[in-house]
């Protein structure tokens, strides 16, 4: 590799705060916001949205969606169309 061209990759902790779940990666992200990990190091957190112990499709507790329900309340809401 080329010097000077590289993001530093460096380690890096992924935090999900909604479901309380983390995991110590390396990354080229940078964070401001430290953390203490399990092993004594302090290292850089990066807050996620969603990771794996959040997301539907891996938890197995998916929303299903009553499409006929949500015509009907569309047509409740707004009329149903005349031609």
């Amino acid at each position: 590799m080329r010097p000077g061209i590289h993001p530093s990759y460096q380690p890096i902790v992924f935090r999900d705060k909604s479901a309380g779940f983390a995991f110590l990666t390396r990354s080229t992200l940078t964070s401001s916001e430290t953390i203490e990990w399990e092993d004594g190091n302090t290292y850089p957190v990066y807050d996620v949205d969603v990771s794996s112990a959040s997301h539907p499709f891996w938890t197995g507790q998916g929303r299903i969606l009553d499409t006929a329900g949500r015509v009907e309340k569309f047509e409740r809401r707004y009329g149903k169309r005349t031609r």
